[in-house]
């Protein structure tokens, strides 16, 4: 069977535009993976980020899936501990009401931003995680006991499910607490330098069948940046150079462009945090793009691959997904 490609959109910022201009790019590329053929889209959470504007992915998943007929659209993912999980189920059957049978729910369990951001989120602490996950799926489902306190409680609307859940991982921690409850896997190695291979063994090993999940389904997300040459394709990637080292200085800014960052005199320090970067990064033309993940999912044991491209130029963004496609023979088809 041919390689599923997905999409993860965090509506990166580039410099000389606006976050506005990312939401409203976002539309462009769903629309342009629909058209393409990859099989979902979905939007990360990330809070108080000059790079980043996807802070509500839940409002972007039904834009995105009202401009779209296809693919499937989703969170990947919505940050549990920032979420109360009875207003959660309320979102997610609301989307799922709106567009059956096309929407994803992927939750994580860290909060996507800065201790201070998270302070006013009201978060809850991550060691609550399975304590939110449990109530989620009891509010969900009908099944919180009667002589409990929310017993009266209902989710409405109350005629659909949960779309299915994903649970995303960058470490190999949740892969196991994945399996056993029949959920689908997300392992975050385009910015995780842990193998991929070990976290998706303990989650198959792991795995009980679910009404949404007879099987194991694990992704894997991969940054890749691809373009007409491997001189054309490094240029774009040099936007994420300076980008990565100003993010280990702690200096959220908008991505810069290549001009930018090519004129960016970098230390050696800087030069090493580029060089632990790039080891992530899939970067050239694309045949050589297309081998570089295909091995990459071997390697993992990937049933899908989810890419993300954080690229300076709309256009240059648009036509590396187009390119990665092309490179794949990847054609529109009716979902299960």
């Amino acid at each position: 069977m041919p390689l599923p490609l997905s999409v993860l959109d965090v509506a990166p910022i580039a410099s000389g535009s606006s976050a506005s201009e990312a939401l409203q790019r976002t539309t462009d590329l769903a629309r342009l993976a629909d058209r393409l053929g990859y099989t979902r889209y979905w939007f990360a959470e990330h809070h108080g980020m000059a790079t980043i504007a996807s802070s509500s992915p839940e409002v972007l998943i039904a834009h995105a899936a009202a401009a779209t007929e296809r693919i499937r659209v989703g969170s990947g993912g919505i940050m549990l501990p920032n979420h109360v999980p009875l207003k959660l189920a309320e979102v997610f059957h609301t989307l799922e009401a709106l567009h059956p049978g096309r929407i994803d729910l992927g939750i994580g369990r860290a909060g996507g931003t800065d201790p201070q951001t998270l302070r006013a989120l009201r978060a809850f602490d991550p060691d609550q995680f399975p304590a939110q996950m449990a109530e989620l799926l009891a509010f969900s489902r009908g099944e919180i006991p009667e002589d409990h306190p929310f017993g009266s409680v209902r989710v409405v609307p109350g005629d659909v499910d949960l779309p299915p859940i994903w649970l995303l991982g960058s470490s190999g921690a949740s892969a196991r607490y994945a399996g056993s409850l029949g959920l689908g896997y997300a392992f975050a190695s385009h910015f995780s330098p842990s193998p991929a291979a070990p976290a998706f063994e303990a989650y198959r090993a792991a795995f009980e069948p679910s009404a949404d999940f007879s099987e194991p389904h694990a992704i894997l997300a991969v940054s890749a940046v691809c373009a007409g040459t491997e001189a054309e394709a490094d240029r774009l990637a040099s936007s994420m150079d300076l980008a990565w080292v100003r993010l280990q200085r702690g200096a959220f800014e908008p991505i810069p462009s290549p001009e930018e960052a090519l004129a960016y005199d970098y230390t050696p320090q800087d030069r090493a945090v580029v060089a632990r970067y790039r080891a992530l990064q899939v970067i050239g033309a694309p045949e050589a793009v297309r081998e570089r993940i295909e091995a990459m999912a071997a390697e993992a044991g990937a049933d899908e691959v989810m890419i993300t491209a954080n690229i300076h130029d709309h256009a240059a963004r648009l036509r590396s997904y187009e390119l990665i496609a092309e490179a794949f023979a990847l054609a529109p088809a009716t979902l299960a």
